[in-house]
C-alpha cells in the first residue's frame, strides 16, 4: 500500500541512474543492467510526510529509493512509535513482505522521495537467472542486520549523548557517502524523529541535542539538523563509521 501519486511509466533509463556514478557503489555487467532495466516496471514519486508502505499491508511492489529521505517504523496501539532505521538513495524496501507475506513495519518519506518500482512476483526470475543479484540482495539484507545490531547496542548501552551523537552521525557519514547533502550537510529530521529513534522523551532529547549544539557539533533547525563537525559526533559515540567498500543496489 502506497499512499502517494499513482506509480507512473516514466523510467529513468538504469544506464543514466544518477546513482550509478557514485564511487560508493559496485558497478553492473551490461547482462546485470539488462535484466533490472526490464525488472523495473515504472517510477513513484512520494510527497514529504507520506506513507510509502504500511504495516500489515500486501504490496504487489518493491521499491529501490532514486532519491530523498524515509524511515522504517513500528507502531504500538497506543500510538508510541519506535523509528527502526532510516532509508536512503540505493536502499531496497519492501523485501520483508516477500518472505512475511505482508510488512512487518511501515515506512514513511522525510522529504520528496523518488522511487523505482519493481514486480515482486519477478523475484524468482532475478535468483533463478542471476546469481549475482541475488547474493546482492543477501548483502543487502545482511547489511541490514549489520546496521540494526548497532542501533540496538545504541539504545541499551550507549549513553544518551552518546545515542544522539551516534545516529546523527550515521546519517551523516550515510548522506556523505551517497553525496546527498549539496554542499549544505542538512539532515531532514525533528527532535520528534530522533526521540522515537533512540527511546528517550521528547524533553529529554532536547536537553541532549542542546549539548551537542553547545559544543558547535551540530546546528538544530526547525525542520532539520546540520551538521558542523561529524568527526567529533562519532568520536563521543565511540563510532569508527560504516566501514564498507562499493555495495551493491538493485
Amino acid at each position: 500500500m502506497v499512499t502517494s501519486r499513482p506509480i507512473n511509466s516514466f523510467k529513468t533509463p538504469c544506464e543514466q541512474c544518477p546513482l550509478r556514478p557514485l564511487p560508493h557503489f559496485r558497478e553492473f555487467s551490461r547482462d546485470e543492467l539488462e535484466f533490472v532495466s526490464n525488472f523495473k516496471r515504472g517510477e513513484l514519486a512520494v510527497d514529504a510526510g507520506s506513507t510509502i508502505l504500511v504495516e500489515g499491508a500486501h504490496s504487489a511492489h518493491l521499491f529501490t529509493v532514486l532519491a530523498g529521505w524515509g524511515f522504517r517504523y513500528k507502531m504500538l496501539e497506543d500510538g508510541r512509535r519506535q523509528i527502526l532505521n532510516y532509508i536512503m538513495p540505493g536502499d531496497l524496501i519492501g523485501l520483508q513482505g516477500t518472505i512475511a507475506g505482508e510488512m512487518q513495519h511501515s515506512v514513511e518519506a522525510l522529504s520528496p522521495v523518488s522511487l523505482c518500482v519493481f514486480e515482486r512476483d519477478r523475484l524468482m526470475t532475478l535468483y533463478n537467472k542471476h546469481a549475482s543479484l541475488a547474493f546482492d540482495i543477501t548483502w543487502i539484507a545482511a547489511r541490514e542486520e549489520r546496521i540494526l545490531d548497532e542501533h540496538l547496542l545504541s539504545i541499551g548501552r550507549r549513553t544518551a549523548l552518546e545515542r544522539a551523537a551516534y545516529l546523527i552521525a550515521f546519517l551523516f557519514e550515510r548522506g556523505r557517502k551517497l553525496n546527498i547533502f549539496n554542499g549544505r550537510k542538512f539532515i531532514p529530521i525533528t527532535q520528534q524523529h530522533i526521540a522515537d529513534t533512540l527511546g528517550l522523551s521528547i524533553v529529554h532529547t532536547n536537553k541532549t541535542l542542546k549539548k551537542l549544539s553547545g559544543r558547535g557539533l551540530i546546528r538544530w533547525q526547525e525542520r532539520g539538523c546540520e551538521v558542523l563537525n561529524g568527526e567529533e559526533l562519532m568520536a563521543i559515540a565511540g563510532w569508527e563509521g560504516l566501514g564498507e567498500g562499493k555495495r551493491p543496489f538493485i
